[in-house]
């Protein structure tokens, strides 16, 4: 196969499991079995195997769209399907979701990626191993599970993350958590921005494509949707508190801040008399008192302590110490 073919198989029949080559895709016939043919659509090779295809032109459009949100389009040729999946390829960022493009009907399956996506992986191996989907429709419920259970497994890893964060925050432990919260709000952000169309497109997926499945395989597909539901509702309450615990932080360290001025006005308070008297004895004029006197110093001394000494009473009684 070309480069741009990055999984074809069977699905049914003797050669369930078995790699698909050129010759044999391009005279395949429904009544052979059922298939699956994965693209990386970036790929000029696959393109033009599109374009030879019976697909209609729209359902090509949108298999090659490089911009794509979660959909789920019903038609009489068949099935439209854009999902997202967490990126678990290596130094990228999970919330940097995968787009992935489907088109389904009675005995085929066509998907397209450019980047690597861990459900799918999982698919092909479990084909490979002839324990995977036979049909188009236990193809797309295996999946919208697979991509659900990625997505629950990062929320719960986030949570995790959270979690630290706020012991850190009780504890004070480290400098760098506004930052970290701040990061942990964008993924929050960017996964949710997929979340809630890609839950619309699984309740038409339930509701739309009775021709494709079967009642036993809708109630699966309610129950991937309420999981991702769930997940939905964990990710706002994961945003709602780390931004509860952000503005803990913003007032502890406000709090600190307030502290430490409070400390440098009390010192403020304490020398200002003391500055007061010394500038004033200080001055380099005639007639200073205690000038030619020698013991005036240890008296000059002794009165600013006992000054000292008064004001921090008054701070005391006050209840400003």
């Amino acid at each position: 196969m070309s480069q741009g073919f990055i999984y074809s198989y069977w699905l049914s029949g003797d050669r369930a499991g078995h790699p698909l080559d050129e010759d044999t895709l391009s005279a395949w016939s429904p009544e052979q079995g059922n298939i699956w043919v994965h693209l990386n659509y970036h790929s000029q090779a696959a393109r033009e195997w599109l374009h030879r295809t019976d697909l209609p032109k729209l359902e090509i459009d949108a298999l090659l769209s490089r911009d794509t949100r979660p959909r789920a389009i019903a038609a009489d040729s068949g099935l439209l399907l854009a999902l997202r999946g967490v990126n678990l390829n290596p130094d990228e960022a999970p919330e940097d979701m995968v787009a992935l493009r489907l088109f389904a009907d009675k005995h085929r399956v066509v998907s397209t990626c450019r980047r690597s996506l861990q459900s799918v992986k999982e698919i092909a191996a479990l084909i490979e191993a002839r324990t995977g989907p036979a049909t188009p429709a236990e193809f797309i419920l295996s999946l919208c599970d697979k991509l659900t259970t990625r997505k629950t497994d990062f929320i719960h890893e986030l949570e995790e993350k959270l979690d630290l964060l706020e012991d850190q925050v009780v504890g004070s432990k480290s400098k760098d958590l506004r930052n970290d919260i701040a990061d942990l709000r964008r993924q929050t952000v960017m996964v949710r921005r997929y979340l809630a169309p890609q839950r619309e497109a699984f309740t038409t997926l339930q509701t739309e494509t009775g021709q494709l499945f079967k009642k036993s395989e809708q109630l699966k597909m309610r129950e991937i949707r309420d999981r991702l539901t769930r997940a939905i509702e964990d990710l706002d309450a994961l945003r709602d508190r780390a931004s509860v615990t952000q503005e803990e932080l913003m007032s502890r360290q406000s709090e600190e801040l307030n502290q430490r001025l409070y400390f440098l006005s009390l010192v403020t308070a304490v020398f200002l008399p003391l500055g007061f008297l010394t500038g004033l004895l200080g001055v380099n004029i005639g007639g200073i008192p205690g000038a030619d006197t020698p013991w005036a110093f240890a008296l000059f001394c002794a009165i600013l302590v006992l000054l000292v000494v008064l004001q921090l009473w008054l701070f005391y009684r006050k209840r400003w110490l």
